[in-house]
């Protein structure tokens, strides 16, 4: 019986040393959080508002002067020529195409010019957080990070394996 017992001690042992070591650490981050907190990239963000801000105004520009054309056009076109009016609708057309290929050149999802300019101020910075989170996980030990403010789907996580302020602090210190 006594054998019995040191066996079944042995068995349990080993087999609880066997599960701490195949145990996976896994962490997460809100990416949310650190591009509302780590300053370049609030900075980056703030920059790509104003210049989108410029450009919705010019839009809104070129739309008011187009109405007020057409205005024009509608009160005037009673007394023109048939010539004259369709030379005048042509141009009001164009003005028109105009400021619809000024729209998808800015705002086209994968060539317009926002597209292109969120890669350039966001991808250095992108970088910069994917290398912070490389080097806490690491150093946590973890051999999985989820993206809590991204497409995966997280239902549950438990504060302790919340690495965004580590990946905050990793990157405010820059090493």
């Amino acid at each position: 019986m006594k054998k019995v017992v040191i066996l079944l001690s042995i068995v349990f042992l080993s087999a609880t040393v066997f599960a701490q070591e195949m145990s996976i650490k896994i962490g997460y981050v809100d990416s949310q959080v650190i591009l509302n907190q780590y300053p370049p990239a609030v900075k980056a963000q703030s920059d790509l508002d104003a210049m989108v801000q410029k450009w919705y105004q010019q839009i809104d520009s070129m739309n008011v002067e187009l109405n007020q054309e057409v205005q024009e056009y509608q009160q005037q076109a009673a007394t023109m020529t048939e010539d004259a009016r369709a030379a005048r609708e042509q141009e009001l057309v164009k003005k028109q195409q105009a400021t619809e290929q000024f729209r998808q050149a800015k705002f086209n999802q994968q060539n317009g010019e926002l597209y292109r300019k969120q890669e350039e101020f966001l991808g250095p910075i992108k970088e910069k957080v994917f290398d912070a989170i490389d080097k806490v996980a690491q150093v946590e030990g973890m051999k999985f990070v989820f993206d809590k403010a991204g497409d995966v789907v997280l239902l549950y996580a438990s504060e302790e394996y919340d690495i965004t302020y580590k990946v905050l602090d990793q990157l405010k210190r820059g090493k």
